[in-house]
């Protein structure tokens, strides 16, 4: 029975690892399908590339920061053999589990530096990001290092700041990086004229569409699987999740009046903010967090890019930044009893937590791009953004065939 136990949670968490590890396809195809076709190939490898480099600067850096682990040690070893690592390599397992969500992080700026961005100091920022940057906050709210759970939040507010799932330190943390990298960054070439806001419409719905269903159907990998065992698994995180996505989309439709961007979006908006609360919640209150959520997408994406001129591509800060940090807010008020939560939870621990954790993402967004900037500089000339990211870096474009015939290459 113990053998069977120890295989059930090597097989639970590697289900989950598969399913968040297919989200990655999900931001690229949502990224595919918003940005104009002469970006396409570009959303492709960028995703791609950087879980290559994101799996191998965690390995080797990010994960021993986090977590105090290295797996320079023999096969035997590290699949349960020495002190620390589990039996049947589950340790690994959960390797694969946390990657897929240090990942995200590239993932997540991407989508807001995309048409023209450069290659090589993207490449070099994920690096940065997953190996030195995320591994810190992780590390202290996941696995309580520099003191900050049971130092500060606890002895202050009677509890540790609690994200079940990664709506601060994954979402929030990546959408506020990815403010600075866009505002660093600047502006797409004709995007604001005269003050105006000129409008770019996206490539395809289809593809922006299958890129939102991909995240919604990984994201149960994502919240549910963060359970990390079989023993520890709820059909509570299950159903919130569900109806904070559901609200988030019904939300969106109204407030964006149809527009099929928003639906798609405010869906993941609402699984956004329901990931730090997914454990303690009442199905009703996950209704009310992922609805504010669509609602605060929709409204600060507008707001954003429009009035305030940050071109944010997909909206990554409002989505991922922004609901995020309200997420992690409205774990401290549904999460409460008094709510029909579980408890055990502090309204103070997670305001401070999250606002603090949206600091330091915007902090560790702007010195990383800020550096790159001033040694390799992070955009492209204007002449490579008229081209297109496709021709100017990739040399290929998201149709060749069709391309040859018309002459464009």
């Amino acid at each position: 029975m113990e053998e069977l136990q120890q295989g059930s949670d090597v097989f639970f968490l590697l289900m989950g690892a598969i399913l968040v590890f297919a989200m990655h396809g999900g931001f690229a195809f949502l990224e595919v399908g918003t940005v104009r076709h002469k970006n396409q190939v570009n959303a492709l490898v960028k995703i791609l590339v950087d879980f290559a480099i994101s799996t191998v600067t965690y390995f080797f850096i990010g994960y021993a920061i986090a977590y105090g682990v290295n797996f320079l040690l023999s096969a035997g070893d590290i699949s349960g053999a020495a002190e620390g690592f589990g039996p049947k390599g589950v340790s690994l397992v959960k390797f694969f589990f946390l990657c897929t969500f240090a990942a995200a992080i590239p993932a997540i700026v991407s989508g807001g530096i995309a048409e023209r961005a450069k290659f090589l100091p993207q490449c070099l920022a994920t690096a940065l990001f997953v190996g030195l940057a995320y591994p810190l906050i992780e590390g202290a709210v996941w696995n309580s290092n520099f003191g900050l759970q049971t130092g500060l939040f606890e002895p202050l507010f009677g509890a540790q700041f609690h994200d079940f799932a990664g709506s601060v330190v994954v979402h929030g943390f990546g959408g506020w990086a990815a403010l600075a990298a866009v505002m660093l960054l600047g502006a797409r070439i004709g995007r604001y004229e005269n003050g105006r806001s000129i409008g770019i419409p996206p490539s395809s719905i289809p593809w922006l569409a299958m890129g939102s269903w991909l995240l919604c159907i990984g994201w149960f990998g994502f919240n549910v699987m963060s359970a990390q065992s079989v023993a520890g698994i709820s059909g509570l995180v299950a159903m919130n999740s569900l109806l904070a996505m559901a609200g988030g989309i019904i939300v969106a439709v109204i407030v964006g009046k149809g527009d099929p961007g928003f639906v798609h979006n405010g869906a993941l908006a609402g699984l956004v903010a329901v990931c730090a609360g997914s454990d303690v919640m009442h199905p009703i209150g996950s209704l009310i967090t992922g609805g504010i959520a669509g609602g605060l997408f929709v409204y600060m994406f507008q707001l954003s890019t429009n009035k305030w001129q940050i071109d944010d591509v997909l909206g990554v800060w409002a989505l991922h930044g922004l609901c995020g940090l309200w997420g992690g807010i409205a774990c401290g008020i549904f999460g409460l009893q008094a709510f029909g939560g579980i408890g055990g939870v502090s309204f103070l621990t997670q305001l401070f937590g999250s606002i603090l954790g949206a600091a330091y993402g915007f902090g560790a967004g702007y010195a990383i791009y800020g550096v790159l900037k001033s040694q390799l500089g992070i955009r492209l000339t204007a002449e490579e953004e008229r081209m297109g990211a496709d021709l100017a870096i990739h040399k290929i474009g998201a149709n060749p065939e069709g391309e040859l015939r018309s002459g464009r290459v």
